[in-house]
């Protein structure tokens, strides 16, 4: 419509049954649109709940073990975590010292380094494992197809 006076763009918004909506505030002269605000607001906020629907949320999961876990047990909880991968989910591997198990932390990296290998074909190591106090923790995330 051009450049037109406030009062005079108002007045053809109200005419219209509309409103004045102003759109890009630090141009020079300020530029308006004449249009229904309300259902403006309304289709925004449906492109935004489409657009949430169609995301996929990742949660975290946590195995933990023990150094001295069984292979009966250790296989149990492996394929909770292959399950956990299969399904998008990221999967955090804790062992758990105590007492004088944290002196025989080698039994652990092992039973975490056979984990990872294992999980290896459904997983990729996102952090690498690491002692943090008196748990060895690593964090699996899944594959890309």
């Amino acid at each position: 419509m051009g450049i037109l006076d406030t009062q005079e763009a108002i007045k053809q918004a109200q005419d219209a049954g509309l409103d004045l909506v102003e759109v890009a505030p630090g141009a020079e002269p300020p530029v308006c649109r004449i249009m229904d605000y309300g259902q403006y607001k309304y289709q925004q906020s449906k492109r935004l709940h489409e657009a949430k629907r169609n995301q996929k949320v990742i949660h975290l999961k946590e195995i933990k073990l023990r150094p001295k876990t069984e292979d009966h047990d250790f296989q149990f909880k492996l394929k909770h975590a292959m399950e956990f991968l299969e399904a998008g989910d990221k999967v955090k591997v804790t062992i758990v010292f105590r007492g004088r198990e944290l002196s025989h932390q080698d039994l652990g990296r092992k039973l975490m380094e056979k984990f990872v290998a294992q999980a290896a074909e459904a997983a990729t190591v996102e952090s690498s494992p690491r002692m943090e106090g008196r748990t060895l923790t690593a964090m699996l995330t899944p594959k890309k197809n």
